[in-house]
């Protein structure tokens, strides 16, 4: 436990102190923020806001989790290393998109057809990666479907290789669901750090769990067969210190904006850890306020094409209320409410199983 509190810790005082010292760093660069011209008029303000303060997220995360390890001469895991890498890579691709936007001065960076080649090519390196690294039979990934642990669906029926050509396709929708999520969701000063704070503690809480009732050390139908739920553990908690430390200036009136640097960079961490944790379908509840606003795009995109006509009067759904009239901080308030909502369901439902042995 000692490697979550220090880790956690470090990304806390990483992401409370680096980010302050990354604004004025901005600030004297001129990286600011585009603001969508169709979006509500009060967020016409915000234009020349400090952006891509992801990126002190991703550091506090990065030395969180290397500061934890080195301090308690503990080795990392191929789990927390791999979840970590996707954060990086997801975040990189994200930070070329902040930055085309930056130096090209609109507010389009990458093509959606780039910022997805860049999304598969880390998704499919991460995925056929997640399923070597074998320890006592277990590897990072499981060709399983999961929900609060492996189902009885097995991709890998069908051969070996159709099997990892499947796993791949899968992560790849995960990670591009979650990434997209997080994305869509970051359109309101401290909505997305907030609720990325409550879903990595509970990620942080379900990894705790499983490292106790960890099949390696008890012998119960009830354990988890987790490869390194202890380093997953680690890195949740210095995700959510990280973005504990960054809310702080992200907070309406936020100081700073994070950017797709950071929103797909968290987005990433959390399919990561779904995989990784055998909580794939979970995360579907867990990160609940991120599929409510995925859907909400979905659905005004595909009304408009089929009906020609939009359910809500902009999309995401945030800026739906925004546009009748609720003031902002009242729609990110409100919606942490619904995300802590989604967050006590998903931790109900993991410890539910366990107390009733299975599903």
């Amino acid at each position: 436990m000692k490697l979550v509190l220090i880790g956690a810790l470090v990304a806390l005082i990483v992401g409370l102190v680096g980010t302050r010292a990354f604004i004025d760093f901005v600030i004297r660069k001129g990286y600011g923020q585009f603001v969508r011209d169709d979006g509500p008029t009060s967020h016409h303000t915000k234009r020349g806001t400090p952006t891509m303060g992801g990126a002190v997220i991703i550091a506090g995360t990065v030395l969180g989790y290397g500061l934890a390890h080195l301090i308690t001469w503990d080795a990392p895991t191929a789990s927390g290393l791999l979840v970590v890498f996707l954060m990086v890579g997801l975040g990189l691709v994200g930070f070329l998109d902040d930055w085309i936007k930056i130096s090209r001065q609109r507010s389009l960076g990458l093509r959606s057809a780039e910022k997805l080649i860049g999304q598969t090519l880390v998704a499919v390196l991460f995925a056929v990666l997640a399923t070597k690294f074998s320890r006592g039979g277990i590897t990072p990934a499981s060709y399983h479907i999961s929900f609060v642990r492996d189902t009885w669906f097995n991709l890998a029926a069908g051969g070996s290789v159709i099997g990892v050509i499947l796993f791949v396709i899968w992560a790849n929708v995960m990670i591009a669901g979650t990434s997209n999520g997080v994305n869509l969701t970051d359109g309101l000063d401290g909505l997305a750090t907030g609720a990325c704070v409550m879903v990595f503690g509970a990620y942080t809480l379900i990894s705790v769990w499983q490292f106790n009732q960890n099949c390696q050390f008890v012998t119960s139908s009830k354990c988890y067969n987790v490869r390194d739920p202890l380093d997953l553990a680690v890195v949740a908690a210095c995700v959510m210190g990280a973005c504990f430390g960054f809310l702080w200036w992200n907070a309406s009136p936020a100081k700073i904006f994070m950017g797709d640097t950071g929103s797909l960079a968290l987005g990433g961490a959390l399919a990561g850890l779904a995989i990784t944790t055998r909580t794939e379908l979970l995360v579907v509840i867990i990160g609940g306020l991120f599929v409510i606003e995925t859907l909400s795009v979905i659905l005004q995109v595909g009304s408009f094409k089929l009906r020609h006509k939009r359910i809500f009067r902009i999309a995401p759904v945030h800026h739906h209320f925004e546009m009748l009239g609720w003031n902002e901080v009242t729609v990110t308030i409100r919606f942490w409410i619904i995300c802590g909502l989604c967050v006590a369901g998903g931790l109900g439902l993991f410890y539910a199983e366990w107390v009733v042995g299975g599903v």
